[in-house]
């Protein structure tokens, strides 16, 4: 499963004058990824079914 959107990625370097790399976008999925792990033990841990902004 894919978390990043590669135009939207894209579309962001383009604007701060920038390329992108292939490796950079499953680097960034798998940053993403360990993001939404955290989130969601906590929320697991706080015996909650929402994810919430304070989860990150």
């Amino acid at each position: 499963m894919s978390f990043v959107v590669k135009s939207k990625v894209q579309e962001f370097a383009k604007s701060k004058d920038l390329q992108v790399s292939s490796e950079f976008y499953a680097a960034l999925d798998a940053k993403v990824r360990d993001v939404l792990e955290h989130a969601a033990k906590r929320t697991a841990g706080n015996k909650r079914k929402t994810l919430k902004d304070y989860d990150l």
